[in-house]
């Protein structure tokens, strides 16, 4: 088929749209792709809506060939069964929530677990029915925060959600490895560049987690790769282990130091290293010798705030994503002034770990980093303004309630499986695959009979693949500093003609031949025939568009040529007309 420039409902522009932070964002409303309709959401113009059906037809094709079927549901779910699961209150004010005429509660759909184990409950009641894997591409809804990237972080977003429902573990591990090779695939047609880590499942729930990232600078996630062997996780789920005790039995008794004027950790190690009584005799004391005790406030979902603290080497921040991941659904906010002053055992600026801890003087639950050793001797505060303590033992003058692993990961941290040294790099995710286990059949109630005629709670996994985000990802892999590049397997079509001729009936006519040529093969044609554009306007167009053939009728038609532009290459070559279509063909049919 073809589509006429002339008569498509785009409109390209010039300049950068104000609100746009990242190229694929740019690019996607200055090619005529996407118009933003309200924060967070976007409306898909015909050549964005051509790209997104070409995205899903991939997944469905990978989905549909491991024998997954597909189902829709609606947006809008019922409040029940996201009360029965905790999620109406976990998800706090990410869920969109609204109430019919009748004032029953409903909610826009996050996603879709729930609904899929209700169905599946529905129908089957027997082993014998098992396995089954369903999935759907819907719209989800969250009430982001914070919506960014265009396509990549918004309120409403297009997402395949499926699910497999098996007898057992060893199902569950089947249906997983089906659904990854099958994630492989689909990611490798789309052309998008990969990394497979592992990762949290967050308010999901669930174990055996791996997220499918997109290597990318602009990304939100943080990812670790080992340099020696083939570990890599979402720096979320990167876990240190504790470390070795240390024989403390040598170390002095805990010594309380003036240290006035010393707000920092860097002007504490300063004083430290500048006065003749502390100083060490075998090195200087760095950050690292301090433990940092930071203090945040939980929020629960069902508004109960708890405070928290943690201890950490001085030489490291709290990773307020890796905290977040693990104190999920509770989020974290910040401990101000106000609570400062409702706590007066807290010392701002000189909190040491005599004060913490749920037995102390201020009750505030203290979690440990596991790099703080038992036995390891750290400066930290006093609980007294100006003042510090040094020696101060873990296990002999402190303890906590426990570790907790947020402290920041940094580049050449040691691996957790081979000890070597780790590269930290960004990455969007496009895709994630975790099996859920039963805890959304136990809560629901899918049970089905085993061979022996008695109740078995089904096992389920969940894959995910954001739709709408991959093609925010493509776009971000696929440009240049002249517009998109759109791989062949999801362009919005295969070849883009320009007629560069200025009411030259010869032009026209060879654009229009080879038109006829292409449509008949079954290619998909984008012919610029606009009356009263520059060519230097349509080549402009043609490039910012992005479809990867562009074919150029122009003086060279009266030569017996036409110019074969390579949109990936950056290759022009002046071809005989004759050859051009055959060319075409093969080319597109070959992808």
């Amino acid at each position: 088929m073809v589509q006429r420039l002339s008569t498509l409902f785009v409109r390209t522009l010039r300049d950068n749209p104000a609100d746009a932070e990242v190229p694929s964002h740019r690019l996607l409303v200055r090619a005529g792709y996407i118009r933003r309709a309200a924060p967070g959401g976007y409306t898909w113009l015909p050549l964005g809506y051509r790209v997104f059906q070409n995205v899903a037809r991939v997944i469905r094709e990978e989905m549909d060939a491991i024998g997954a079927q597909e189902v829709n549901f609606p947006a809008m779910l019922p409040k029940e069964p996201y009360e029965v699961t905790g999620r109406w209150t976990d998800y706090g004010d990410n869920l969109f929530r609204l109430q019919d005429r009748r004032k029953v509660d409903f909610l826009l759909g996050p996603t879709h677990e729930e609904m899929f184990t209700l169905l599946v409950k529905d129908l089957y009641s027997s082993y014998k029915d098992l396995p089954v894997w369903l999935y759907q591409i819907q719209n989800k809804f969250r009430d982001e925060a914070r919506p960014r990237g265009g396509l990549l972080r918004g309120r409403e977003f297009s997402m395949k959600d499926s699910y497999s429902f098996d007898l057992d573990q060893e199902g569950l591990q089947r249906s997983y490895d089906a659904h990854r090779n099958a994630y492989i695939r689909i990611f490798e047609r789309l052309g998008l560049p990969f990394a497979i880590v592992s990762a949290m499942s967050g308010a999901m729930g669930g174990s055996a987690s791996e997220e499918f990232l997109f290597p990318c600078d602009i990304g939100e996630d943080t990812f670790v790769q080992c340099t020696a062997c083939n570990y890599s996780a979402n720096t979320e789920a990167v876990r240190v282990g504790v470390a070795d005790a240390i024989d403390a039995s040598s170390v002095p008794a805990a010594k309380v130091v003036d240290t006035p004027d010393t707000p920092t950790i860097q002007t504490l190690v300063d004083l430290f290293n500048a006065r003749e009584d502390l100083q060490l005799s075998s090195r200087q004391w760095t950050a690292a010798d301090t433990l940092k005790n930071v203090v945040v406030n939980l929020r629960h979902p069902d508004g109960r705030l708890e405070a928290l603290a943690i201890g950490v080497p001085g030489d490291r921040e709290v990773d307020l994503k890796r905290l977040e991941a693990q104190v999920s659904p509770a989020e974290v906010e910040a401990f101000d002034e106000t609570h400062f002053a409702a706590n007066t055992a807290l010392v701002k600026g000189y909190i040491g770990p005599g004060v913490l801890g749920t037995n102390n003087a201020s009750g505030i639950r203290y979690m440990l980093d596991p790099r703080v050793a038992m036995g390891s001797a750290w400066i930290t505060g006093a609980d007294s303004r100006g003042k510090h303590v040094m020696n101060l033992v873990n296990g002999r003058d402190f303890t906590a309630d426990g570790t907790l692993d947020v402290a920041e990961i940094r580049d050449d941290d040691t691996c957790p499986s081979c000890r070597s040294a780790l590269t930290i790099k960004r990455g969007i995710e496009i895709g994630h695959v975790f099996q859920l286990g039963p805890k959304y059949a136990e809560a629901l109630g899918l049970h089905v009979l085993d061979k022996n005629g008695k109740q078995q709670t089904v096992t389920m996994g969940s894959y995910g693949i954001g739709v709408s985000r991959a093609v925010a990802a493509i776009a971000e892999a696929m440009h240049d500093d002249n517009g998109l590049r759109w791989p062949l397997e999801v362009s919005p079509f295969d070849v883009h003609i320009v007629i560069a001729g200025k009411d030259d009936a010869t032009i026209t006519a060879a654009a229009e031949s080879l038109v006829s040529e292409l449509e008949s093969a079954g290619l998909k044609v984008l012919l610029d025939d606009r009356q009263g554009i520059s060519p230097g306007v349509k080549f402009k167009d043609a490039e910012l568009i992005g479809v990867p053939n562009i074919v150029v009728a122009g003086r060279g038609v009266a030569s017996g040529t036409l110019e074969v532009r390579d949109r990936f290459a950056g290759t022009a070559v002046e071809t005989p007309i004759s050859q051009v279509g055959p060319q075409l063909v093969a080319q597109v049919r070959g992808k």
